[in-house]
């Protein structure tokens, strides 16, 4: 008896997309890591030349650094993105009974950090080194953990608002909190010299591939 073979339905065009922009932003990080662990001369000149260029600036101008600081340490720090990524989980379990959807949060969040360490430990690059510095980190430099940290939480939040129909003014003022947060941190670390431009990069990169990874999955097995 002949049986008729089925065919897997074909994927939606959102699917589709969405498995695309995972793959370049891939392709994209794993290059950038590629350049910054063989110390490609070319990006490590422009690495200088940025970092040269702004403690300068960061040295002549103490009340912007200040400033910065204060961002950077308090506002856009990981420890304060993580808060808000644990009060936002503790929102949909209370709120929306979305247990699923709050654990999912949390361990995207938690999985990010021990990717991001990772990467510190085997790519370990030296922080930029100053007679005068304006700041200072610990660890190594790439990727950036507050750029990483700030486009992990504020791309899964700004995802789970569009999910849940915010829109309108409230849609737009999220958006803008988050864009700021996300280039901002970044700059704020370039200006106090603790980072190199592509550690940022890299940060940005990372992160917007985790969340694209994680939105996948969550609309895999939700639906």
């Amino acid at each position: 008896m002949h049986t008729q073979s089925v065919e897997s339905p074909p994927r939606p065009p959102a699917e589709r997309r969405s498995s695309r922009w995972a793959g370049a932003l891939a392709l994209c990080s794993a290059l950038l890591l590629a350049l910054v662990a063989v110390r490609w001369y070319p990006l490590m000149t422009v690495d200088n030349d940025i970092a040269d260029t702004t403690h300068r600036w960061a040295v002549d101008e103490p009340g912007v650094t200040h400033a910065f600081r204060i961002l950077t340490d308090w506002v856009w720090d990981p420890w304060t993105m993580r808060i808000l990524a644990f009060a936002v989980a503790i929102w949909l379990v209370w709120r929306r009974a979305a247990r699923w959807t709050a654990l999912w949060l949390l361990a995207t969040c938690l999985l990010a950090t021990l990717f991001q360490q990772f990467l510190k430990a085997v790519v370990d690059r030296p922080r930029p080194v100053w007679p005068d510095p304006v700041d200072s980190a610990h660890y190594a430099a790439y990727p950036s953990g507050h750029a990483m940290t700030a486009t992990v939480v504020c791309g899964l939040l700004l995802w789970l608002l569009h999910r849940y129909g915010v829109r309108g003014t409230l849609w737009r003022t999220a958006v803008a909190v988050g864009v700021i947060s996300v280039a901002g941190v970044g700059l704020t670390r370039i200006w106090l010299g603790v980072h190199w431009a592509t550690d940022v990069a890299g940060g940005w990169l990372l992160g917007t591939l985790v969340v694209a990874v994680a939105v996948r999955v969550h609309t895999h097995w939700r639906g």
